[in-house]
């Protein structure tokens, strides 16, 4: 087994001026190699040039390595940078494993070309595939495209051109292919939706109960808010009714916005190599998980730092949404109160709520405690629809869903009125 010594190590290359060191291989049977290591400074400047001697002792044997007799691998870099051009040296070292050793390899550190093998207990190794199992076991074997044809074509179905393209590039894996062709083949408009608008489609492949959410939030949202502002308001709900019906029209948009935003989705095919500003944010966003707590999927690894910017991106994203919904209710509001009060004016009138600031009211709202929120129930959710209990009897984790949301947004949506009285908008 060959062995090498040396006495300098790659991170001290760095404290190298005009020095030479030698690096020492040895083989019980094929005598030695020398590997002189080279530093010399340039102009005395903080350059330096990087040179490999080998000098071979081998006894008339055949040499060991196939480095070249003299080769340069740094000149005039960065005296920083010569650490990483002397990596160079070790992944390029070629060992040829001797007889004796059975062709089990150097066995060492899996640096040399026997690294990872078995027979010399290195820790070379061959590499985790717990991440390929779990995704092939939760999605299904990647399908290639001439198996995505074949399954498309007996189900008289066909696939929308991302798909394909998918298909051809990547593959497809089959819980996804299968699960699009059932809701490809829903009853109207479900079908027509599917296989025409791509954000309902990939989130309806993530997650089949997604049309149930909205549609829960949605219901929910409204008979809660109704509860909420009859609490909250009192005598007062009648006299304040204009008000009400915005905050009621511009709820069931925002509960899509939320449950939309948020939701996780089934990233198809490849992301853009478009170049430029644009095309580097756009990457960078489509890396960025849909929620703090979203699951991994086939594709998708999400690390720390992601999940904390997903957290501030969504919040801005859910404060321009707010923004722009509420200009667009407190204004009904408004024209629906100022009409009211030019046919019948009252003493109970209470005055009309700016509009900007009103506005302004709800981005903030959304951005700091609806994104919390709600970024929160995903990850409840999350844990739930993975649970054992939930995947043996699926009606357990619609009706956590009903449950959670139903707290959520009782409670948002007093506190909605609580931030409005606070800030003088109503």
């Amino acid at each position: 087994m060959a062995g090498c010594s040396s006495s300098i190590r790659i991170s001290h290359f760095s404290n190298l001026l005009n020095d030479t060191v030698l690096l020492r291989c040895t083989s019980p049977n094929k005598g030695f190699t020398f590997a002189k290591l080279q530093c010399t400074n340039i102009n005395k400047k903080k350059m330096q040039r990087l040179v490999i001697v080998n000098s071979l002792n081998s006894s008339g044997a055949e040499p060991q390595s196939n480095a070249a007799a003299v080769t340069t691998i740094a000149e005039q870099f960065d005296i920083d940078s010569v650490a990483k051009d002397a990596k160079v040296i070790e992944m390029n070292y070629d060992s040829v494993p001797d007889s004796e050793n059975g062709g089990g390899g150097n066995g060492g550190n899996g640096k040399f070309s026997g690294g990872g093998g078995g027979g010399g207990g290195g820790g070379g190794g061959g590499g985790d595939n717990s991440g390929d199992d779990y995704e092939e076991k939760e999605f299904g074997p990647l399908l290639k495209f001439e198996e995505v044809i074949r399954e498309t074509e007996a189900r008289g179905a066909t696939l929308p051109a991302d798909m394909l393209e998918a298909a051809k590039t990547v593959g497809l894996r089959k819980v996804l292919l299968l699960r699009y062709l059932e809701l490809e083949g829903s009853v109207w408009p479900l079908g027509f939706l599917m296989r025409s608008c791509g954000m309902l489609r990939n989130r309806m492949l993530a997650d089949p109960t997604f049309l149930f959410k909205i549609g829960t939030e949605i219901v929910i949202d409204s008979c809660c808010a109704t509860f909420a502002e009859v609490q909250k308001r009192g005598k007062d709900f009648w006299a304040e009714f204009e008000l009400y019906t915005a905050d009621l029209l511009v709820g069931v948009v925002v509960n899509v916005a939320l449950v939309g935003m948020l939701a996780p989705y089934a990233r198809i095919g490849q992301p853009s190599s478009s170049q430029g500003i644009f095309g580097r944010m756009m990457r960078a966003y489509g890396a960025l998980p849909s929620s703090v707590f979203e699951a991994e999927t086939p594709g998708s690894r999400f690390s720390v730092n992601q999940r904390i910017g997903t957290y501030f991106y969504k919040g801005i994203m859910y404060g321009f949404v707010g923004f722009g919904c509420g200009i667009i209710g407190q204004g009904i509001a408004n024209l629906i109160m100022t009409a009211k009060r030019s046919i019948k004016k009252s003493e109970d009138d209470i005055p009309v709520p700016p509009l900007i600031k009103s506005a302004a009211l709800w981005g903030i709202f959304l951005a700091v405690s609806s994104n919390t929120r709600y970024q929160i129930i995903n990850g409840l959710e999350r844990v739930v629809e993975a649970s054992p209990m939930a995947k043996r009897v699926p009606p357990i984790a619609l009706a956590f869903t009903v449950g959670v949301r139903f707290a959520n947004n009782v409670y948002g949506g007093m506190q909605f009125v609580d931030w409005a009285r606070l800030s003088g908008v109503q």
